[in-house]
């Protein structure tokens, strides 16, 4: 019986420590129209400069809130790339989307362009089962600057992670069409 009690305690010790294994997540890409050729003359151009996203967010974990005053960053659920990344991207993409005629670019675009520079200051779920969306864009256009502050709160219609990023998606691809319109309005 002796023999086989370092054997029993060496699987009991594997079975303990064994991960029960990561899950990444990535922001679902909108379904955007063909590519359109659209030549620099005569377009607007836009530089989304940066994304930027608090500490708390910074992680590689998903971030939920538990409470009024609490958040869990989590551990086995986490950002596949960089959130800043992911935010920036898919902004890219769904103002490419929402502004045709538009040159929408995550790199500077020449002397003439608008700058947009979004701060994120809340990407998450909640306790109630919403997601919230929240933080203000800066949009420098012609050298007179615009400032707007977003705040959206969506229900998540299932439980779990994946519908929590995926109504995330839809929450920040929401503030992109207000964003748009935003900018459509401005000359």
């Amino acid at each position: 019986m002796k023999k086989w009690l370092p054997i029993v305690a060496a699987l009991v010790l594997t079975a303990c420590s064994s991960d029960p294994g990561k899950t990444y997540y990535q922001l679902p890409q909108s379904s955007t129209p063909a590519m359109q050729a659209v030549s620099q003359s005569g377009s607007r151009l836009l530089w989304v400069e940066q994304v930027a996203v608090p500490d708390y967010l910074a992680g590689n974990g998903v971030v939920y809130q538990t409470s009024d005053v609490q958040y869990v960053i989590a551990t086995n659920n986490l950002w596949a790339s960089p959130l800043d990344q992911q935010l920036r991207n898919t902004l890219v993409s769904n103002l490419s989307s929402a502004l045709p005629g538009w040159v929408v670019a995550s790199q500077p675009l020449g002397s003439v362009q608008d700058t947009l520079s979004v701060n994120v200051t809340g990407f998450h779920g909640r306790y109630d089962g919403k997601v919230i969306v929240s933080g203000e864009w800066l949009l420098n256009h012609e050298g007179q600057l615009t400032k707007r502050p977003f705040h959206l709160e969506l229900k998540q219609q299932a439980d779990g992670y994946d519908a929590m990023v995926k109504t995330l998606a839809q929450a920040w691809q929401q503030e992109a069409q207000s964003i748009a319109g935003q900018l459509t309005r401005i000359n």
